[in-house]
């Protein structure tokens, strides 16, 4: 009895939580062009091949800082680590996806594959915080693949990330499960900068 009445309690908390973080988060959301990103990892964190780099420029449209609110989600669907990072006009920030988007896993278990989601915002709060969405146009993402071995080598390949419409679901959705990864991940589930900038 007192285990399912401490899970309820738990399930009402969280659920609570939810709420508060989403009704401030939704009031802040507009449908903006120009301003998510996705990309695809693969290998990651495979013994013998090599690490994916995942570079962010902003062009400086807006002649002012942006935040890159980067999602990573393994290929279960699942948000594994989210995190913002500032980016400076005309500044160019690397990021390594074993070092820095898939080393710190909500569940403690790394990616192989996955997608990495971008959304281009206006600095808030911390100054990047990836719970609360300002979406401004223009930050410009690239990433590099590591394809599955051929022989004794794994081919390398680099792609623009595909340019998407950011509908409202979709940005909610990305604010909740970020939100619940920095409440109940005591760390764990926050992906890092890397370098640049």
């Amino acid at each position: 009895m007192c285990k399912s009445l401490s899970k309820s309690a738990m399930t009402l908390v969280i659920l609570s939580l939810f709420t508060v973080g989403l009704g401030v988060a939704s009031a802040q959301i507009q449908i903006v062009p120009d301003t998510f990103r996705i990309n695809y990892f693969s290998n990651a964190n495979v013994s013998g091949a090599p690490d994916a780099t995942v570079r962010i420029d902003n062009p400086g449209v807006t002649y002012g800082n942006l935040c890159a609110m980067i999602y990573v989600f393994d290929n279960d669907q699942q948000l594994t680590e989210c995190c913002g990072c500032l980016e400076s006009h005309n500044g160019l920030r690397t990021l390594s996806v074993n070092k820095d988007l898939t080393s710190n896993p909500l569940t403690g278990v790394k990616s192989n594959n996955g997608v990495i989601k971008v959304v281009s915002s206006a600095p808030n709060g911390s100054p990047c915080d990836p719970t609360g969405l300002s979406v401004t146009p223009n930050l410009r993402v690239w990433a590099t693949h590591i394809q599955n071995k051929v022989g004794t080598a794994y081919p390398i390949t680099e792609t623009e990330s595909s340019d998407s419409v950011l509908g409202e679901t979709e940005a909610i959705n990305l604010i909740e499960q970020c939100y619940f990864v920095e409440v109940l991940g005591s760390g764990q589930g926050i992906c890092s900068c890397g370098t640049g900038d």
